[in-house]
């Protein structure tokens, strides 16, 4: 990752601005990364990196006047500001005020997410957050405590997958800033993150986390199509247009891929004949077994989708593969809904949203078997 660019912005030096992010920095390190039976010190370090942020933040429409402020920054937060316009106006989303100021981090990585799984089954390690329940992850602004707890879970037997993050969302309990750690992406992506960040805000159905972030990810992709292709924005060479259909495309096909490849790893998680090990070792085959009829002669085939060349050129383990699947699972169902509601992505959101509060699964509101 490169480093974000940008100018030098001025820091807030009020006393009163660092008194009110103490104020709610637990909180929010509670609502972010705590878990029961998390260290004092976890927690500690956690609500002192989210007061940092906090008290950073600086009005969008400040930054985008300073005249320190170099041009592609300037640019991205303008359009920001549109994007969350558009969230507000066009999809109908809860934005309250996220995304209204932006914080300049110091470092390109906003924090490190560590998930954990059992090696012989789909089943993630989950620790107990408040106010969003059990989740299958933990997160981390220090990379040397992220690897510690790694190591730990991993002389335990677990598979493990340490990833950054470059965004979160507090679900609306604090006013997210547009941190410097999304200026990197090109337009399309950091459009597609501001509107996935709201979507979390609009719609988050507690201990369904698979759910919220494929939901997220509907909202995201099919958002940044309607953003780019509409009237609201229509550069001369359509060129994010196209970008933005091809993403979203993509998503769909990794998310069919993904989904066909868990079930016959299932298969073999689910034969009772097998030990550990065998399990394993069966999943290493099938994997590189997938792997090879892939990539026929040592290159993608034409036209190859980048999602599942990247997910196979890597190595493969239940953490990994869990973490994949809670944003891509049952994309196109997702796609086949907006269908039922002839594109209309508020009538689609809405009916999710309500459906929410009256089933157990919420992937149950979607057509087609999964």
């Amino acid at each position: 990752m490169g480093e974000p660019p940008g100018g030098n912005l001025r820091r807030p030096r009020r006393l009163s601005r660092w008194l009110t992010a103490g104020a709610v920095c637990l909180t929010a390190a509670l609502l972010l990364f705590s878990c029961s039976g998390c260290s004092p010190v976890y927690v500690a370090r956690a609500g002192w990196a989210e007061m940092k942020i906090l008290a950073a933040r600086q009005p969008l429409e400040r930054v985008i006047q300073d005249p320190d402020t170099d041009e592609d920054t300037r640019r991205k937060l303008i359009l920001a500001q549109q994007a969350r316009e558009f969230a507000i106006n066009v999809l109908e989303l809860d934005a309250g005020k996220s995304y209204t100021s932006f914080t300049r981090l110091e470092s390109d990585t906003l924090a490190l997410v560590l998930s954990a799984a059992y090696r012989d089954r789909l089943e993630p390690k989950t620790w107990w957050f408040p106010v969003v329940g059990r989740v299958p992850y933990r997160g981390y602004f220090s990379l040397s405590a992220a690897e510690r707890t790694q190591q730990s879970l991993e002389r335990e037997g677990l598979d493990t997958h340490l990833r950054p993050t470059a965004a979160f969302s507090t679900l609306g309990f604090f006013a997210d800033p547009v941190l410097s750690t999304l200026l990197r992406y090109d337009s399309v992506d950091f459009v597609e993150t501001i509107l996935h960040e709201l979507a979390h805000n609009h719609l988050f159905v507690r201990g369904h986390v698979q759910f919220n972030e494929s939901f997220a990810i509907f909202v995201g992709r099919v958002g940044a199509v309607l953003f780019f292709c509409g009237p609201a924005f229509s550069p001369s060479d359509g060129r994010e247009c196209h970008l933005a259909r091809e993403r979203w495309t993509h998503y769909q096909d990794f998310s069919t891929f993904l989904d066909g490849f868990v079930q016959e790893l299932q298969a073999v998680y689910g034969d009772p004949h097998l030990t550990v090990e065998e399990k394993v070792q069966a999943r290493e085959m099938l994997f590189a077994a997938t792997r090879e009829a892939y990539f026929t002669d040592g290159a993608p085939p034409p036209g190859a989708n980048p999602l599942i060349s990247g997910f196979l050129s890597r190595p493969l383990n239940n953490a990994i593969l869990l973490a994949r699947m809670q944003y891509f699972h049952r994309l196109p169902d997702f796609q086949a809904l907006l269908d039922r509601y002839d594109g209309d992505l508020v009538a689609a959101i809405a009916f999710l949203k309500e459906g929410t509060e009256r089933v157990d699964d919420p992937f149950d509101l979607l057509p087609g078997e999964g």
